[in-house]
């Protein structure tokens, strides 16, 4: 399988997404990048015994240091993000150092999140080892921790210097994992692309078989989709918001549950199919399209509904949960809908109790 390689252009920087196999192996992909002798590694602890040596033998060179994090969504936070600047400091690490975020998601956004604030801003380097973060956290520069009050609600953009998507990193991704990332590419093909949502419906078979050259296709244009979505509007004041399709639920589905119940991308792939219905419920949106979201999502054994967690949530729970939302505007709650598929719109001056109203039916209508 050939290495791709994409570039994704923004006003603070531009930088190169790697994507192929046996990257990780490849010393000349970090030293090209990296300017001083101190590298600063953050892992955590399912993904340290996999592929830390493999990084460490192509950092041989240079003086590392490395942090490892507990695994899971509920580590995301405060408390681990001043650790680790702790550690940095211990360290002695200067201005010139270069961190490097080996892991998911979680690992991604803190090691980030650390990068852009330790010493005002230092470079780093995205190593992502999931499917959700080859395709979505990697790219782009938005880093963070979360806070009891909601998920994300304190971070920074710092774009990373480089992207290493090494598909190798895949053949250890647990299933469950591997269709969380699907989610984040089911969403950038509703929000952008038609052809791109069609040749998922017809390529689920040899995804899931994890046939080497659809996985470098797949991932590739759900890249290129989100890059030039970002290069379009770097710090999210407009377009960029299409890329939180079925996060305002999602997320707040997360925080109601505690973080940690469901995986990101199953609160996403339940957030995206409820995005739809709301749509069809307020805004015409027709029932093919959302029955053909939520066949998709499901395909790849991803949940569409609260059915499970029924009875531990409320209407009224979700919605104020979504009122701490970063994209809202005063006291009325935004959401990004589906207008077809391939093509999404950002819905503001949504009124909460319009939402509630369509919340009470959803979780209604799971009653078995």
């Amino acid at each position: 399988m050939k290495s791709l390689d994409l570039i994704l252009k923004s006003k603070s920087s531009d930088y190169q997404i790697l994507i192929g196999k046996g990257l990780l192996a490849d010393k000349q992909h970090f030293s090209s990048v990296i300017t001083g002798q101190q590298v600063y590694i953050v892992s955590n602890e399912t993904v340290a015994p996999l592929y830390l040596s493999t990084l460490m033998k192509s950092l041989e060179d240079y003086d590392c240091h490395v942090f490892l994090l507990e695994d899971g969504e509920q580590h995301k936070s405060f408390e681990n993000y001043h650790h680790i600047l702790n550690e940095m400091l211990d360290a002695g690490l200067r201005r010139n150092a270069t961190l490097i975020a080996l892991g998911g998601g979680v690992v991604g956004d803190m090691a980030g999140f650390a990068a852009a604030t330790y010493q005002r801003g230092i470079r780093f380097i995205q190593v992502p080892t999931t499917l959700l973060s080859q395709v979505d956290s990697s790219v782009g520069g938005k880093t963070a921790v979360n806070h009891p009050l909601g998920k994300n609600m304190i971070g920074a953009f710092h774009q990373p210097c480089r992207v290493i998507t090494d598909i190798n990193t895949l053949e250890t991704l647990p299933a469950r994992e591997f269709a969380a990332g699907m989610a984040e590419i089911i969403k950038v093909a509703i929000l952008y692309d038609e052809t791109y949502f069609q040749w998922l419906e017809d390529n689920s078979e040899p995804i899931l078989s994890h046939d080497e050259d659809t996985l470098s296709v797949m991932i590739e244009r759900a890249c290129e989709i989100k890059a030039e979505v970002v290069s379009m509007d770097e710090k999210e004041q407009g377009v960029r918001a299409w890329l939180n399709l079925g996060h305002t639920f999602g997320h707040a589905i997360e925080r109601c549950l505690g973080y940690g119940e469901l995986l990101h991308g199953e609160a996403v792939a339940i957030g995206m199919v409820m995005a739809a219905e709301y749509a069809q419920f307020n805004d015409n949106f027709d029932g093919e399209s959302v029955a053909r979201i939520t066949h998709l999502i499901h395909s790849f054994g991803l949940p569409t509904s609260l059915k499970q967690y029924r009875e531990q949530l409320t209407a009224g729970k979700l919605v104020s949960a979504m009122a701490l939302d970063k994209k809202n505007v005063d006291v009325d709650l935004t959401l990004i809908l589906p207008k077809s598929v391939g093509e999404v719109t950002i819905k503001h001056s949504v009124k909460p109790q319009d939402v509630e109203r369509y919340l009470k039916h959803h979780l209604e209508s799971l009653v078995a």
